[in-house]
């Protein structure tokens, strides 16, 4: 019975040490990423200004990721469409959909789910690429030819991060609202003039405004910590594959826990 019974501690115990770990390590990982980013944004405004390796970078964040932040734009849109449908109608209230639709997706959902995309897509081959630039010794060459990589190779990532992702947010949006406007009136047999007087009437440039300031911060946290997981890996193959992992897990996580402290801050100072 004693032995049950300290078992069962010793279960407890270890649960909570591993319920205690996992945000402590999360916190570190986060700081370690925002110092890490800082010393880079500082180093990207000493010369020389190597402007071919940023339009590159801006190409691969950019351009590369348009495509599937369309695609998931354009289906979240129409599905949030038909669920708001579902509800509006039991109260004969249909021609509210565009506005609904309208400020969630410029509120929340563009660029909290485009980010995700893009943490996906972006931060997983960002890491990956440094990762095997590191343990290949590459990074090491650039520093014996007195090339400073983060200066090189890290500035050019979070920059285009940074710059790119509330642009792709803004297009999320916008292919969100066709998406959810071609069902509106295909399907649901709303006519385009109801579907937009309320986007017109509900929407505020302060919610355009909270799409940008959302896809700037998400787009920082993205870079910096595919940059910084990449730039400080070890361990070979199977350690960029651990920091590659690291990297989608931790950017979502931290994206999904900024975008719950932007809002609060966005609600009291913007209030409806």
């Amino acid at each position: 019975m004693s032995t049950t019974i300290a078992q069962t501690m010793s279960f407890e115990i270890k649960l909570l040490k591993a319920l205690v770990r996992w945000p402590i390590r999360l916190i570190d990982a986060v700081g370690a990423a925002v110092l890490f980013a800082s010393q880079a944004l500082l180093a990207s405004v000493r010369p020389p200004y190597r402007y071919s390796n940023y339009i590159a970078i801006f190409e691969f964040v950019g351009v590369g990721s348009l495509g599937i932040v369309l695609l998931t734009g354009a289906f979240t849109g129409a599905v949030f469409a038909i669920q708001t449908a579902i509800a509006f109608e039991l109260f004969n209230a249909k021609s509210l959909i565009g506005g609904s639709v309208a400020m969630a997706l410029l509120r929340e959902l563009a660029p909290s789910m485009g980010a995700l995309m893009v943490a996906g897509r972006v931060g997983s081959a960002m890491c990956t690429e440094l990762g095997t630039m590191r343990v290949t010794e590459q990074i090491d060459a650039l520093e014996t030819m007195a090339v400073d990589p983060v200066h090189y190779l890290v500035a050019p990532r979070i920059i285009a991060c940074t710059l790119m992702m509330p642009m792709l947010a803004v297009c999320f949006a916008a292919i969100g609202l066709a998406g959810a406007w071609v069902v509106s009136t295909q399907l649901l047999g709303i006519d385009t003039q109801s579907f937009l007087s309320r986007i017109v009437l509900w929407v505020r440039p302060s919610d355009v405004l909270c799409t940008v300031v959302k896809g700037t911060f998400f787009g920082l946290i993205i870079g910096s910590i595919a940059s910084w997981r990449g730039f400080l890996a070890t361990g070979g193959s199977r350690g960029v594959g651990l920091a590659t992992t690291s990297t989608v897990v931790t950017s979502s996580v931290t994206i999904l826990l900024v975008d719950y402290l932007i809002t609060s801050v966005w609600l009291q100072v913007f209030k409806r």
